[in-house]
């Protein structure tokens, strides 16, 4: 691996899988990280053959305590540094908080939180050090409002959003930019295991993202360097208008959509 290298987390599936695409079309050799190595082959291989770079991949799971400093480690060890961090990795649990198995809640906190925050302090600080280097965090515009039935899901993609702002102003001046990628409800894997779980989860069509054009979205704004990435017109005035709505009245309305998304629940 002689060329930038992106590290792309939860690149399995999903948004993951489409950012492996933009960041390989654009040239960058990658190492792929998610649990299932069988799927993680099956896409490096379709990426090495479509566009001739290098891919490595990195079975882990990052909910586990101390992963991202073993896998930091393995690729140090490996000669393999690391220009650009996608921290794409994640799950989500719809439903009432209280009808949630509590190692569930801990589940969406380790990886969306921990893992994340994990992977952050592993690989930044070598970015850091050699002056250059993009982050780009996936988190949801679920992280800018309450979301009763989504609460831990919300919470854990607010802690990504305020972390993701806070260090694009700490790392002002190092050669490192720190993204957000915000979108809506996207098809992907895990919006469909939800609403299988879920009847009342019925969300219009026109809604509904596509992964590659999300994916599309995120990496330009990684490689501008942008803090907050929005894609989508019906997302972005939702955005607008929910940080221009007072709070009490976002709770009484999402609070309303919540009730009616788990009364069968």
């Amino acid at each position: 691996m002689n060329r930038e290298i992106a590290l792309i987390t939860g690149a399995s599936s999903g948004i993951g899988e489409a950012l492996a695409a933009e960041f390989a079309a654009d040239g960058f050799d990658l190492v792929l990280v998610a649990r299932t190595e069988a799927k993680l082959q099956h896409l490096a291989r379709l990426l090495e053959a479509e566009h001739g770079i290098k891919v490595r991949v990195e079975p882990t799971d990052l909910s586990r305590k101390g992963a991202a400093s073993r896998l930091a480690r393995s690729l140090q060890q490996a000669g393999v540094s690391i220009t650009a961090l996608v921290n794409n990795a994640g799950v989500l649990e719809h439903g009432r908080f209280i009808d949630i198995p509590t190692t569930r809640h801990q589940q969406l906190v380790d990886l969306n939180i921990s893992g994340l925050t994990g992977m952050l302090s592993a690989f930044v600080p070598l970015m850091v050090a050699h002056g250059s280097g993009r982050v780009l965090n996936v988190a949801s515009i679920a992280a800018f409002q309450a979301l009763p039935s989504l609460a831990t899901y919300a919470a854990t993609k607010a802690f990504v959003l305020s972390l993701t702002e806070s260090l694009s102003e700490e790392l002002k001046g190092t050669g490192v930019t720190v993204t957000a990628l915000c979108p809506g409800v996207t098809d992907t894997n895990m919006m469909s295991q939800a609403r299988a779980k879920s009847d009342q989860l019925n969300i219009p069509d026109f809604m509904i993202g596509d992964a590659a054009d999300v994916a599309r979205a995120g990496y330009q704004a990684c490689k501008q360097g942008d803090v907050i990435c929005v894609p989508g017109r019906l997302n972005q005035v939702s955005t607008f208008t929910t940080r221009n709505t007072p709070r009490w009245l976002l709770r009484k309305v999402t609070g309303l959509v919540g009730r009616y998304t788990t009364r069968d629940e």
